[in-house]
């Protein structure tokens, strides 16, 4: 069941949202959050105080201004933010509602992803309830501030997980991202500045505003603050999810948390931050699952922080292929390294699926983790796409090659 208002409020809900109002200004909200280190939870990690002060603030700024909550959550493997929206959808508004006032915006968006029945259900429901208490509408908690939150369920692809291509939906056009510079922080939703941030990081601001950016900072076992919803998949005992401080490593998460490898498997590896991150081996799983950290350690991303197992009776090529079909269905052909690559990986990982995999076949997919890099296309879908395939290119390339010589998969004949 979902918490209520009345339950969030005996837990101290809405308490932060009072005090911003109370006796805060934007500016100094802005402050407290990047001192707090809060850093985005969609995957970027791109630090959340940070981003809001490119929103011009004052008597003389552009208006309306917009604040949107990207729950849009379609990453292969991908699951927190739908656990924190069904479980507290308050927390969530109440985020929304500070992070607001810290750029002065008038209107808030939910985006949220068109199979999530039960969130849209929930936050329906808590809209209403904050509207009625008068934490949303006009004059807020009591106060000179007026914000209004609406609920946008999207006709969904992944590419909606950009954020200009987000606006695009949003405003009713075709989602495709946009050129950058403008940025939205001053160059929007309608051409007003806004700012998109992941649900996980708006349920976080409560928390920094009533406690204290120390306190938030202390959570941390890594100079990134607070803690971060952890999420595991495949064959482990307990596949679920946990809240755990910044920087618990994956040996911790996969074996005190998930209980390990169900009997008889064992892990060849993970990948640690949703199907667009780079495989991670067992030497590495003592790495902590923070930001900077997984690169410079472990040759990775944290990303979502959204495990999938890889164990060692499930072929790897297999794997890369289902994500790499994934990522081709979901492009959204407005550039041709993303449109036309990616659908092209796919059919040569289908063909070593299937016995008729070629030597060459090694090369052209060398060729496309340099054709579809960073820079090399319009926005970051395919450079995501393409780190699974890197790496087990790297990692696992005597499967690749066992499935031309053998003629097909040998994991199905086992």
């Amino acid at each position: 069941m979902a918490l209520g208002l009345g339950e969030y409020e005996k837990t101290g809900g809405y308490e932060a949202l009072k005090k911003c109002l109370r006796s805060m200004t934007p500016k100094e909200v802005q402050e407290e959050v990047k001192a707090a280190g809060l850093r985005g939870r969609g995957g970027a990690g791109f630090p959340t105080g940070v981003k809001w002060s490119f929103v011009p603030i004052g008597d003389g700024a552009p208006r309306p201004k917009f604040l949107i909550s990207n729950s849009d959550e379609m990453e292969p493997g991908a699951f927190k933010d739908r656990v924190l929206m069904e479980g507290n959808p308050h927390q969530l508004i109440e985020g929304m509602a500070i992070s607001s006032y810290a750029i002065e915006a008038e209107k808030a968006y939910i985006f949220l992803r068109w199979d999530y029945g039960k969130s849209a259900a929930r936050l329906k429901f808590a809209l209403g309830e904050a509207y009625a208490a008068g934490y949303l509408g006009r004059s807020v908690a009591g106060s000179s501030y007026s914000l209004d939150i609406g609920l946008h369920v999207s006709a969904g692809r992944y590419i909606c997980g950009e954020e200009t291509a987000l606006l695009n939906a949003l405003e009713g056009k075709r989602a495709i991202p946009r050129a950058k510079p403008p940025f939205p922080g001053t160059n929007g939703l309608w051409g007003k500045p806004t700012v998109v941030n992941n649900a996980e990081t708006l349920s976080n601001v409560p928390h920094i505003i009533r406690k204290g950016a120390d306190w938030y900072k202390a959570l941390s076992l890594t100079a990134d603050g607070g803690t971060k919803v952890y999420t595991v998949s495949g064959k482990v005992k307990r596949p679920g999810f946990w809240e755990l401080p910044m920087g618990t490593t994956i040996r911790t998460i996969l074996e005190e948390h998930a209980g390990g490898m169900r009997n008889g498997a064992k892990a060849r590896a993970v990948i640690p931050g949703g199907g667009s991150t780079e495989f991670v081996l067992p030497e590495h799983f003592d790495t902590p699952m923070a930001f900077d950290v997984m690169e410079r350690e472990a040759g990775s991303r944290l990303g979502t922080g959204t495990m999938i197992v890889l164990d060692e009776a499930t072929c790897p090529v297999g794997m890369v292929h289902n994500l790499e079909r994934f990522f081709a269905r979901e492009s959204c052909g407005w550039c041709t390294p993303c449109r036309d690559g990616l659908p092209w990986v796919a059919r040569i990982l289908e063909d070593l699926e299937e016995g008729r995999g070629r030597r060459q076949d090694l090369e052209v997919l060398a060729e496309h983790t340099w054709g579809l890099k960073m820079h090399h296309t319009y926005c970051a879908l395919a450079p995501g796409a393409i780190e699974p395939l890197q790496s087990a290119l790297a990692l696992f390339k005597g499967d690749f090659i066992r499935h031309i010589e053998e003629k097909g998969c040998p994991y199905k004949r086992r």
